[in-house]
């Protein structure tokens, strides 16, 4: 059988492995690399030293370092999707954006807008329709007075991802604030509780109680 240059089939010893823990092995290293450095400055040998395979794995199973990017984005949507799911409770929804971004989603998020050109492909296209979704989610919320409906729901939801990522976006500020790591345990759960109150108060139109934090 014959191959595509940089495609070539996993030798016997390697096909004896478990594919999906090898492939999960691989994605858990490049979330890893990718967060760190972004994509332009990650490096597909240094994804493959820190999952422990050989290098040629990656372009077998993933087609590169464009493939395995595109796979990861994929599966971290369908992550968030089923963490953090449409009837959950505002203010549980909003810590779980906090604790999400801090491993590792919210600097992915950064690199990705930081490097943004426009361009408009199968990957963007997911996301915004994600998005669309998660916007429509929150009209479902203002209609049912859970949300005031004064507020623009797309403006809304920018917001809260914008103070969500904070503690990743702004580590040295955090630090500064509150004289720990960004990503220390206890702080990000106080900074979930501090945010989710903020969102579910400013959010809370008087017809339905707020949410304790």
């Amino acid at each position: 059988m014959t191959t595509s240059r940089g495609r070539r089939a996993p030798a016997p010893h390697e096909r004896q492995r478990d594919p999906e823990r090898t492939k999960a092995r691989i994605l858990e290293a490049a979330t890893a690399e990718f967060a760190a450095k972004g994509f332009a400055g990650a490096r597909v040998s240094e994804i493959a030293a820190r999952a422990g395979v050989n290098q040629q794995l990656i372009a077998y199973y993933f087609d590169g370092k464009e493939g395995l990017y595109r796979e990861m984005g994929r599966r971290w949507r369908a992550y968030e999707a089923e963490a953090i799911p449409d009837d959950t409770p505002l203010a549980e929804m909003i810590k779980r954006y906090v604790r999400s971004s801090v491993h590792r989603g919210g600097r992915l998020l950064a690199w990705e807008g930081l490097a943004d050109t426009g361009e408009d492909d199968e990957e963007t296209r997911e996301r915004n329709a994600r998005l669309r979704h998660e916007v429509e989610a929150i009209r479902e919320r203002q209609r049912a007075g859970e949300v005031d409906d004064r507020f623009d729901p797309a403006a809304l939801h920018l917001i809260a991802l914008s103070a969500a990522n904070a503690l990743v976006v702004y580590p040295h500020l955090a630090r500064g604030l509150f004289g720990v790591e960004a990503d220390t345990p206890d702080l990000v759960e106080r900074y979930a509780e501090q945010l989710a109150l903020l969102i579910t108060n400013l959010g809370n139109t008087g017809s339905a109680p707020a949410e304790k934090a």
